[in-house]
């Protein structure tokens, strides 16, 4: 699977027109270090959503995202996007261990994922799973990735 550009089954009730930042574009940003708000997002152009989606995920390719998107963004009503710390060593990025916010959001919905399941995940379905996990995201489409994924036993 392409995870520069792959959406998910969940994600299908937006991503045809792209309303919302699909989990490639979301985890593309956080690589570069750019807070991107969804009121950015809507200003972009169809096109310019399009590429984000299709922009590659390679080292170089992530730091040309950053130096395009901030500029972009500069004179937008919110002001330019906001620059954070490149992801680096983050839960979504680490195999070996499943994270506590992840397994207790599971938990809630009364489901587990192995932790060897876990670790034959790519980058990007631990990144939707983690980010489907936070707080205030009422985990709407966590059971349909876990579904998706073919995990939860």
């Amino acid at each position: 699977m392409n995870q520069h550009n792959h959406c998910f089954g969940f994600e299908a009730d937006f991503v045809a027109s792209l309303r919302c930042l699909p989990m490639a574009v979301r985890r593309k940003l956080d690589l570069a270090g750019v807070k991107l708000k969804l009121s950015h997002w809507h200003s972009l152009s169809n096109d310019e959503r399009l590429r984000l989606l299709e922009w590659p995920d390679q080292p170089d390719a992530i730091t040309a995202l950053r130096q395009w998107l901030i500029p972009r963004t500069a004179a937008m009503a919110d002001g330019p996007a906001k620059p954070l710390e490149p992801a680096l060593a983050e839960s979504w990025q680490q195999s070996e261990q499943l994270p506590e916010r992840l397994r207790l959001s599971c938990a809630q919905l009364g489901c587990s994922i192995p932790l060897a399941a876990w670790a034959e995940l790519d980058e990007l379905q631990r990144f939707a799973l983690v980010k489907l996990s936070h707080p205030g995201h009422e985990h709407r489409n966590l059971p349909g990735a876990i579904r998706e994924f073919g995990l939860g036993g």
